[in-house]
């Protein structure tokens, strides 16, 4: 249509010309000219953006063979559809550095080990393409929290013992876990500090044991809403900056970072940038942040503890783009999702990508700083 615009222009101008009289042939030619490089520029100009906008058509509809994964919403191989992740325990004692495998997780979570040296943390970390893992860890034990949160995903759990707490979760039906003989790597560390999941582990993990690789009868479908734009947060109510994320960890100083190039959070650990060795020194880095604050119970003096995660109407934040919006989340069973809501109740939408999720103890939810 738009080429058909400029050639009805083109002719009525040449006719225009025409009958302007053979008085000012030199004019009319020059003017003559001037018309044609002006269609053949517009013309040009039209079929660069038709190809431009075909050429990003084809980008964006060419995923034979692939899905959105439930994890992130990136495109991944389709063969992965019905196959279940794994959650797995991963050392964040210093003595545990560098990490190995973190950055290929889609969602880590980081929160409280233990009431005890300074509420050092775990990591856990959810990878749905698992048999592409090289070399992940080290691992280490789990604890119930742990395994409230791997039942929301239908996850197989992935650790190295854990207190007699953990025994009564365990036995639940919907809990699917492996325990213990991962490879062991000379790294020069102590013991606790060298088991890893590395190639092959986990297929021979499946063989021998009753769990499927695929989501059984307790998956409890998709968890988190995904956006199919970008979200920037600006005009959101009551939204804050969001570039530095200090969280109330003092023995780790876990604080999270906004790359304004990337436009992810970049976390650091112990002072320090977190980087993947076994992946080309690769940046852990999240484009979506999900902080709960959370009441918990400590079973006993050893600072063993449980996070009453199974609650409604807590508060929270959402951060993306270097922006922050105060939410509320709510749990409602074992196996059932966690929820985020914006203020007016809706249940909120994050954008594509890595999800980094903490759980705050409430008694030190003044002291995160979102700044």
């Amino acid at each position: 249509m738009k080429r058909k615009s400029v050639l009805l222009l083109t002719s009525a101008l040449l006719a225009s010309v025409i009958c302007s009289g053979c008085g000012k042939k030199e004019e009319s030619a020059s003017i003559l000219e001037d018309i044609q490089d002006e269609t053949i520029e517009a013309e040009v100009e039209e079929q660069t953006e038709e190809e431009s906008e075909e050429t990003e058509a084809e980008e964006e509809e060419n995923h034979d063979g692939m899905y959105r994964s439930e994890l992130t919403n990136e495109w991944i191989d389709e063969s992965l559809k019905n196959q279940r992740p794994i959650a797995a325990m991963v050392d964040n004692e210093k003595a545990a550095l560098p990490h190995y495998g973190l950055s290929q997780a889609d969602v880590v979570y980081e929160i409280m080990n233990s009431t005890k040296n300074d509420r050092i943390t775990r990591l856990m970390v959810l990878v749905k393409d698992w048999e592409k893992i090289e070399q992940l860890g080290s691992i280490r034990s789990t604890r119930p929290t742990n395994i409230l949160l791997a039942a929301e995903w239908n996850a197989v759990l992935c650790h190295d013992g854990g207190p007699f707490y953990i025994d009564p979760y365990l036995a639940n039906d919907y809990s699917a876990h492996f325990s213990g003989g991962f490879d062991r790597v000379n790294n020069g560390k102590k013991r606790e500090f060298t088991e890893y999941i590395c190639t092959g582990n986990l297929d021979s993990k499946f063989e021998a044991s009753n769990y499927s690789k695929e989501y059984d009868e307790f998956y409890p479908g998709p968890h988190y809403q995904f956006s199919d734009e970008e979200l920037t947060l600006e005009d959101a109510d009551d939204v804050i900056d969001a570039k530095e994320i200090v969280l109330p960890f003092k023995h780790n100083q876990s604080t999270l970072k906004y790359n304004e190039e990337t436009q992810t959070y970049d976390y650091y650990d112990y002072g320090e940038i977190h980087k993947d060795p076994g992946n080309g020194d690769a940046v852990l880095t999240f484009k979506n942040v999900l902080i709960q604050n959370c009441t918990f119970h400590q079973y006993d003096e050893n600072g063993y503890m449980i996070y009453n995660c199974i609650d409604t109407n807590r508060d929270g934040y959402y951060v993306t783009n270097g922006k922050a919006i105060p939410v509320t989340w709510g749990k409602v069973g074992d196996a059932e999702p966690t929820r985020y809501f914006d203020m007016d109740g809706n249940e909120i939408k994050i954008n594509t990508g890595k999800t980094y999720v903490t759980l705050v103890p409430d008694d030190g939810w003044k002291n995160l700083s979102i700044s």
